[in-house]
């Protein structure tokens, strides 16, 4: 008589070597965010975040399926939090408020505390082009432009400027400045958000001081 064959197994929520998968997970996902933040996704390879978890390679890939899938489970939580981020600083306005920079800023410290590589997995120049993971970090990055420049819009008029093109110029200009501050405090790990937001209100202050009809442009 043949026996009949078992049924299947249902998923397995073991890890490996006795840790939950859902800690595993959670370690591979942070594990990436830092290779790709600090190396880029096309330096990036799924080999060297298995062997930073302790992982093989053929068990990322079960758990996470390709290396664009693994960017994309890193990417997406990245993106939520940032832009949720700006969203609430800008909300919070009001006339006792700081400034809506150093509010944005100092949101965006915070929400990059513990995870500083965070924002380069968002900025990140080496992505495909035409990829899903190039659609959805540009998503991101154009939700979060899009909030900047009411922002800077609101910043310029303080100042008489009602330029499109000025607006424009300084909606970049802060992107710029956001990724080179995040990329300085990432060299002074001792640098806490609000020593970063505090060290950003004294920067701001001494280009306040300067008057642009005291500039010579030559």
């Amino acid at each position: 008589m043949t026996t009949p064959p078992s049924p299947p197994s249902p998923p397995s929520k073991a890890g490996t070597k006795g840790v939950p998968r859902a800690e595993r997970e959670r370690q591979v996902l942070a594990a990436a965010t830092e290779e790709f933040g600090r190396h880029g996704y096309e330096a990036t390879t799924v080999a060297a975040v298995a062997a930073r978890v302790g992982v093989t390679k053929p068990l990322l890939h079960q758990y996470f399926g390709s290396k664009q899938d693994l960017y994309l489970a890193c990417l997406n939580p990245v993106g939520e939090r940032l832009l949720n981020a700006v969203d609430a600083a800008m909300a919070e306005g009001s006339a006792e408020a700081s400034p809506t920079a150093l509010r944005v800023l100092r949101a965006l410290f915070t929400a990059l505390d513990g995870q500083r590589e965070a924002w380069f997995v968002l900025y990140d120049a080496t992505l495909p082009p035409g990829s899903d993971a190039a659609h959805r970090a540009a998503h991101y990055r154009d939700a979060i432009d899009d909030l900047a420049a009411i922002g800077t819009a609101d910043l310029l008029r303080s100042t008489g400027s009602d330029d499109p093109l000025d607006a424009d110029a300084l909606k970049y200009a802060w992107r710029g400045l956001c990724t080179a501050l995040v990329r300085w405090w990432i060299t002074h790990p001792d640098q806490s958000p609000e020593a970063m937001a505090q060290r950003c209100a004294r920067l701001f202050a001494v280009v306040r001081s300067v008057d642009p009809a005291d500039v010579d442009l030559g």
